[in-house]
């Protein structure tokens, strides 16, 4: 499997079962309906360790524009495959909530808050503030890259690894994730945001490009803070 597919499938992966467990909390008539934040959390860290798992060994497993941008910042990836890595991120994520509209297509017509529909596919601020939206993004995914490139300096037995990784994102959505939503990923949120805008969700709003931008610059900014952080004051 070539780097450009294991970066596609691994990020579809990422969304299908992320975007996925947050459509089972939120539409009505799921079974999993209003199960709360803290199922949430707990699936996007399993579904992080599930799609680097499935792809680690392919490509890293970066499933993260920002993710690729921070370390080729550091020179832990050659920026020559940093536009390549990025382009299957993003289709992986369209497809990826493709999959989570087609899993849970009687669920749509069911549901009338349209609010809801949006927040399955993509972030959104609790207190609109665009600033301190980006602020918080930034801390977010620096500490994201920071603790990716901490634990991955410790001896671990094979697989503890990315197990630790997938309960990083779970301490971060539990402890960061209350403002944003924890976006933390350019793709994760830009995919899925696009495919809401062009899937024929039924009662859907509009995909509020307004904030678009937000879960984009801040998790690139953080990226490579968190990348440079973890070079100062832990060495290369």
């Amino acid at each position: 499997m070539s780097p450009f597919t294991a970066e596609l499938i691994g990020t579809m992966i990422l969304i299908l079962l992320g975007d996925g467990v947050v459509a089972g909390v939120l539409l009505n008539k799921s079974k999993g309906q209003n199960a709360g934040w803290i199922v949430i959390t707990v699936a996007w860290g399993l579904a992080v360790l599930i799609a680097a798992f499935s792809v680690g060994s392919y490509s890293g497993a970066h499933l993260n524009p920002a993710l690729t941008i921070g370390l080729a910042a550091i020179g832990k990836f050659p920026w020559a495959q940093v536009p390549s890595y990025i382009a299957a991120q993003m289709i992986g994520a369209f497809l990826g909530a493709v999959l989570v509209y087609l899993a849970y297509l009687p669920h749509w017509k069911e549901t009338n808050d349209a609010d809801a529909k949006l927040g399955i596919f993509c972030t959104g601020p609790a207190i609109r503030s665009y600033g301190a939206n980006v602020v918080t993004e930034v801390i977010a995914t620096a500490m994201l890259v920071l603790g990716i490139l901490a634990l991955g300096a410790n001896k671990m037995a094979d697989g503890v690894g990315t197990i630790s990784v997938g309960l990083l994102i779970v301490v971060l959505g539990m402890s960061l994730g209350g403002p944003t939503g924890y976006a933390l990923n350019p793709a994760r949120d830009l995919g899925p945001r696009i495919a809401h805008a062009v899937l024929p969700i039924p009662g859907k709003r509009d995909s509020d490009w307004a904030y678009s931008w937000v879960p984009i610059v801040g998790p690139v900014i953080g990226a490579v803070v968190g990348a440079f952080f973890y070079v100062t004051f832990f060495g290369a």
